[in-house]
């Protein structure tokens, strides 16, 4: 390979695979109502997908999230291990009524814990849910079908 080809490659290199890295980020994505707003969110569903959740992401769109689906009603518990985005998080009933929110820092490993059983987390940008006029007893509206 010759030297001027060599300097080329490598920077071709470092341009595509971060870009192809943040795409393989990328959950299955549905759009949800909230205050008359459509969000599009990520969904994560398996125990890999909720365990990554947002971690090691740098953005995420004013009107993003990421909602994590449970079988059953239970008493959830997130922290921010390794994520670098300041989240507020909203724990929903499974009819969507959000029954709690909390705001999240950085790279705390602080526990977050629901006061009450709930379905859904739901992840947003810090201050995003009072941006969208959301509050306690608000309700989400997912696509029909959700979450199969």
């Amino acid at each position: 390979m010759s030297n001027k080809l060599f300097p080329l490659l490598l920077g071709l290199a470092l341009v595509v695979l971060p870009a192809a890295s943040c795409r393989d980020h990328k959950l299955k994505t549905i759009d949800v109502r909230l205050k008359g707003k459509t969000l599009h969110v990520e969904v994560a569903v398996t125990e890999a997908e909720k365990e990554s959740g947002l971690m090691d992401r740098r953005s995420l769109g004013p009107d993003e999230g990421m909602i994590f689906v449970y079988d059953q009603d239970q008493r959830m518990h997130f922290w921010m291990k390794d994520t670098y985005l300041p989240l507020s998080i909203a724990f929903l009933s499974v009819d969507g009524t959000i029954l709690q929110i909390e705001d999240m820092q950085p790279l705390d490993q602080k526990t977050i814990e629901s006061r009450q059983s709930a379905r859904y987390a739901f992840e947003a940008n810090r201050g995003a849910f009072a941006r969208w006029g959301a509050a306690v007893g608000d309700k989400v509206e997912f696509p029909p079908g959700f979450p199969h």
